[in-house]
């Protein structure tokens, strides 16, 4: 793994990033600037929408709700849509899976 790693930087390339762990990824897309773990914002925190969709498989709903945007869920406030170049698919479903957990 060495050696492609060097071979690889003398191209002037690189070996992909380890993920994310998913409070990264939330941070790097913006979703803190609304959504805290434990506190409501300007959106629920993760602690609401886990206690919300507690039991259910979720992720695959919250993406589509993360991807379109939506409002009414958790009062009036619209969440504005967030696409894959704010946070990429795996990561997303990374972090909704880390978010039904808390």
């Amino acid at each position: 793994m060495r050696k492609i790693a060097l071979l690889l930087a003398c191209l002037g390339l690189s070996l992909p990033a380890a993920a994310a762990t998913p409070e990264e990824a939330l941070t790097k897309a913006g979703c803190v600037a609304c959504h805290t773990k434990d506190k409501k914002l300007v959106g629920p925190s993760f602690k609401d929408i886990a206690a919300k969709y507690k039991g259910q498989d979720a992720v695959a709903a919250l993406s589509q709700k993360v991807r379109a945007g939506g409002k009414g869920v958790f009062g009036p406030i619209p969440m504005p849509p967030n696409g894959a170049d704010k946070i990429a698919d795996g990561d997303l479903k990374d972090a909704l899976a880390w978010i039904l957990k808390q």
